[in-house]
């Protein structure tokens, strides 16, 4: 596989600059506090051989991630090799990554050169890592220990110093208790982990996102109205950047003008926002009236106790101060909290 020059256009991305002097590709946002330290620490980790796992929940961007570390690396003229673990059967996969020779199995017409081959030089990228079964585990792990493997249906030993790195959407501590992964091929791996949060948790990203998303599919044309920006926000976007991409992408094809508009949005995108602001209505006119019981009972031991701050304060089981900032806090909102005259 050829070195990548370009930058794939679903990496969606604003430039950060370190103080390493390292900046982002011009299409990387990460304009949220958590992704800006995620990429600091890439920043930090990329000039190293060591190898990575990039941790995260499905669809936060880990392959872009490996794509930065890739660029950032001494590798980053060499070639980046992408294997998706999870999208390759199983009885393929091994020859997917190590190779075979012609005649090795039914279908094998003729030898193939395997993506670690290939990566040879550079840097190889192992997504869904969790997915990989057992006996294919075994020989990462030799290719971990050694850089040493064999073509399917070869006796012969080939080399290969790529760079690892590998990815995940699961907790793969659980499934080495759980027994589904090797201990040690974890350990291997797990040199560095780089965590990956959800969009949910960096809601600075999402509208810069978006934006770029909606910019790429309209040529620069749309805009959102106030209604939009705000269903986007209040979203919780369980598919992650991945869902927000699909969601632009839909709205662009069926707005008809140069404003997004809520009914442009996912059905799921439009009622969870609604439901949102609900409960959020709901939540402060509890409050309310929460809090007009509070005052109802403090005025109610104020009279008991002769508008006596401190046995008033006893009887309600709070501090004076407390109940000082309580009074002028009631004074504040127009009402009258002292004895009449």
């Amino acid at each position: 596989m050829a070195p990548s020059t370009t930058w794939p256009s679903r990496l969606t991305w604003t430039n950060f600059k370190f103080s390493s002097e390292r900046q982002l590709p011009p299409h990387v946002v990460a304009r949220s506090p958590l992704m800006q330290a995620v990429f600091h620490e890439a920043s930090l980790i990329a000039p190293s051989e060591s190898r990575v796992l990039i941790t995260g929940e499905s669809g936060v961007g880990k392959e872009v991630v490996a794509d930065v570390v890739h660029a950032w690396s001494a590798r980053a003229g060499g070639p980046l090799v992408k294997v998706n673990c999870a999208a390759i059967p199983e009885t393929l996969l091994e020859s997917e990554l190590l190779g075979h020779e012609k005649g090795a199995f039914t279908g094998a017409v003729a030898q193939r050169i395997g993506r670690f081959e290939q990566a040879n030089g550079g840097t190889i990228f192992l997504d869904e890592i969790a997915d990989m079964s057992a006996p294919l585990q075994a020989k990462l792990l030799r290719v971990t220990q050694e850089g040493r493997f064999n073509r399917v249906g070869s006796n012969t030993e080939l080399q290969t110093n790529a760079r690892i790195l590998a990815a995940t959407n699961r907790h793969l501590e659980e499934e080495v208790k759980a027994g589904r992964f090797r201990e040690d091929l974890f350990y291997r791996l797990n040199v560095v982990e780089l965590n990956i949060p959800p969009l949910r948790e960096r809601p600075e990203d999402i509208l810069a996102l978006a934006g770029a998303f909606i910019a790429e599919f309209t040529q620069g044309k749309a805009r959102f109205s106030a209604s939009v920006q705000e269903c986007l926000a209040r979203y919780g976007w369980p598919g992650n950047v991945r869902e927000l991409r699909n969601a632009m992408e839909r709205a662009a094809l069926v707005s008809l003008g140069e404003l997004i508009l809520p009914e442009h949005l996912p059905a799921r995108v439009r009622s969870a926002a609604a439901a949102t602001q609900m409960a959020n209505i709901a939540e402060t006119a509890e409050a309310q009236r929460l809090g007009e019981i509070e005052r109802q009972a403090i005025f109610q031991a104020l009279r008991k106790h002769d508008f006596n701050r401190t046995e008033t304060a006893k009887a309600l089981g709070i501090s004076r101060r407390a109940l000082l900032y309580k009074l002028q806090r009631f004074r504040e909102l127009g009402f009258e909290v002292d004895p009449a005259k």
